[in-house]
């Protein structure tokens, strides 16, 4: 998709559908019609249920712990910005030493991380997979030590299924760092570009789903 100037904008939300993955335990997402124009209604009018990690989604330092804050109180300015897009497509799991073999600027503040867990949104799977690539807690160290606000991986967390401790979210989210889980990033190519990525402001969420987007740079 081209925007103003003839920028490229990528849209690296994944589609909300019912048959998307989702955590284990986590409520499949749901859109029903509860008024229709075609059964006489006023309006067309539907209802939306879901879990606030579906999809392409923030996570919040509440999300890990007891005094965090919430989406509703995190600062839009670490969401909109300069972000730097790497791929990693042949890791797993993701250490400090694969991001430190990186061309990465010292100022860096956003960070996505495109790996084979991108095929997954591509091809439009249904099925959960637990063998997805994550970060392990020193790359999680990594991040907090170079003063990145944000990270953002192409799964639906930044964290390996079969980590034993909460290690990785806690390192990240203590420090303040926000993630940007679920993100499909296969038709990006790697650099830098303007990230705008906007969660619903729920009040008191841990959590919210979000409508990102990368825009090229002139």
């Amino acid at each position: 998709m081209l925007g103003p100037l003839g920028l490229r904008i990528y849209d690296i939300s994944v589609q909300i559908r019912p048959d998307m993955p989702v955590w284990p335990g986590s409520v499949a997402p749901r859109l029903e019609r509860a008024l229709s124009l075609a059964r006489g209604d006023p309006a067309n009018v539907s209802h939306l249920t879901l879990d606030v990690h579906t999809g392409t989604h923030v996570d919040a330092p509440l999300h890990s712990l007891v005094d965090g804050a919430g989406v509703d109180r995190l600062d839009l300015g670490d969401l909109i910005g300069i972000c730097h897009v790497i791929h990693l497509l042949h890791v797993d799991p993701i250490t400090a030493d694969d991001l430190e073999g990186q061309a990465l600027p010292r100022d860096l503040r956003r960070l996505l991380i495109r790996t084979v867990n991108s095929e997954q949104w591509t091809r439009r799977a249904t099925r959960f997979i637990t063998d997805f690539v994550a970060l392990t807690a020193d790359a999680a160290r990594w991040i907090v030590d170079r003063g990145v606000r944000l990270v953002g991986v192409d799964y639906l967390s930044v964290q390996r299924f079969q980590d034993p401790t909460p290690e990785t979210h806690l390192v990240l989210l203590r420090s303040g760092i926000l993630l940007l889980e679920g993100a499909n990033l296969a038709a990006v190519p790697p650099g830098t570009y303007e990230l705008i990525c906007l969660p619903l402001n729920l009040a008191g969420s841990e959590g919210a789903p979000a409508r990102a987007i990368l825009r090229a740079l002139p």
